[in-house]
Parts: C-alpha cells; sequence; structure tokens
C-alpha cells in the first residue's frame, strides 16, 4: 500500500466490511512508537439522531399536524 502526494490511503474493502467502515465513518489514530492504528470513533449519536440533528430549524414553512397530515393523504 502506498500513501499518495495528499496523505491519503485506501483500506481494502475486505478490512472496511469487516470493521464496518462506511463513508462517513468517523475513525481516530493512535500512534503507539512507529506503528499507526486506524479505528472507529465511538459515537454518541447514531445515524438518525445525527440525522434530525442536522434538518432542526430547517423548515421555513409552519404547517400544523393537520395541515401536514392533509398534505400526505392527497
Amino acid at each position: 500500500m502506498r500513501v499518495t502526494s495528499k496523505g491519503q490511503v485506501t483500506i481494502p474493502q475486505n478490512i472496511r466490511e469487516r470493521l464496518g467502515l462506511f463513508p462517513n465513518t468517523e475513525v481516530t489514530f493512535d500512534v503507539v512508537g512507529d506503528t499507526v492504528r486506524i479505528r472507529k470513533q465511538k459515537r454518541s449519536k447514531n445515524r438518525g439522531h445525527q440525522l434530525i440533528a442536522h434538518l432542526r430549524g430547517k423548515g421555513t414553512i409552519k404547517l400544523t399536524t393537520d395541515e401536514i397530515m392533509a398534505l400526505t393523504r392527497d
């Protein structure tokens, strides 16, 4: 494996799948002596909570629950 000029390496697919390293997975690097260990960063929130937090406050139209239900029903 080779480091690119941008400092990037490709983690082999079988390793990514085994460890559950999907796109946008946060990782940390541990340096011990002359070795580096990469590991998945523990998340305090799951993906659903992160998505909701990201979208919170983004709506610009105020609708009641009844109005939303009417829109989804036709």
